[in-house]
């Protein structure tokens, strides 16, 4: 558990310190007052209590002085106190598909891409202690975040994610074969790959079951997302006077391809016809994959001694300049 915004002292050994002030103060109140207070005789023509009120005013800030020096000597500081916690860690490795395809507007008012990425960027929010990389394919595959817990670094990322930043294809099997490669060497005994896609393996050199085989042998499970309704669906086949020209073309989603490689994995397949599915898909992975960690908080404390520290010269100070004026306070 982590607690937010507690003081602690570092040396809480010198609070011991203050256990002579009550001890000064009963010897003094035993003790017998000393005859004249002040040694100016100009102070004896006001009477017998002359000055008391000085003396009480500077006993009171030697007190202060006392105190604040103390405190600054058992170091008083702020921050976010470290511990040990158990919690819920994974490496997770999100494999996307940027191919043009995924620019088909069958998820209305959205593409396939918008509510991919959108999905994606919820996911990611949920994380905790997750180590989470971003793989992005079409007809090559490229790793653009390596694995890390810097969410920020990978919405970014997510979300600069466009068809054309690669040659055009869906190359699933290298996909495969990158993301595992990122995982294979990740502390911790899980290791999950999310592959979303909405087209069928037409690019790269290295079969999708082949691949998803080595990724089982380096323990990597794989979660694989088909992206797309069925049927018929507008994809863009070009560019026209006004942007991009759309003609409704069959949906190709190579459903049982898609579903060996998750079986092979120990992972599962599922399709995501529209955005309300792809985000329970997202939250189903999130059910499946708990394994517990051993995590750490590291705090950089701010210290609070220059406080106590500060009242202790201000009532110094004004006990000198007290002193030097009427006379210096009995012992």
């Amino acid at each position: 558990m982590t607690d937010f915004g507690f003081m602690q002292f570092a040396s809480p050994w010198a609070l011991a310190l203050l256990v002579a002030l009550p001890a000064w103060w009963l010897w003094r109140r035993r003790r017998k007052p000393a005859a004249i207070i002040f040694s100016r005789v100009r102070a004896l023509t006001k009477g017998p209590r002359a000055g008391r009120a000085i003396a009480r005013t500077l006993f009171l800030l030697r007190n202060l002085v006392l105190a604040g020096a103390v405190l600054a000597l058992a170091r008083p500081r702020s921050g976010v106190r470290a511990e040990d916690v158990t919690s819920e860690g994974i490496n997770i490795v999100i494999a996307f598909d940027i191919s043009s395809s995924m620019l088909a507007q069958d998820f209305q008012p959205q593409n396939r891409l918008e509510v991919a990425r959108e999905k994606v960027k919820q996911f990611v929010n949920l994380r905790r202690s997750h180590r989470i990389a971003v793989v992005a394919f079409s007809g090559e595959a490229l790793t653009q975040v390596p694995l890390t817990t810097d969410y920020l670094v990978v919405n970014q990322a997510n979300g600069n994610l466009q068809p054309g930043q690669q040659e055009d294809g869906t190359a699933i099997g290298t996909a495969i074969a990158t993301s595992a490669n990122r995982l294979k060497d990740a502390p911790g005994a899980s290791r999950v790959m999310v592959l979303l896609t909405d087209g069928v393996n037409n690019r790269g050199s290295i079969d999708p079951r082949t691949a998803a085989r080595a990724a089982a042998a380096v323990g990597v499970r794989i979660y694989t997302i088909g992206v797309g309704t069925e049927g018929m669906a507008p994809v863009p086949v070009g560019r026209g006077l006004f942007g991009l020209r759309y003609e409704m073309r069959p949906v190709e989603i190579d459903d049982a391809l898609l579903t060996e490689v998750a079986r092979l994995t120990g992972g599962r397949y599922f399709r995501a016809r529209d955005a309300a599915a792809l985000e329970r898909i997202t939250h189903e992975i999130d059910r499946l994959e708990r394994v517990p960690v051993q995590t750490r908080t590291y705090v950089r404390f701010t210290e609070l001694y220059r406080w106590p520290l500060l009242l202790a010269l201000v009532a110094f100070t004004v006990e000198m300049a007290l002193a030097a004026r009427r006379g210096p306070l009995p012992a």
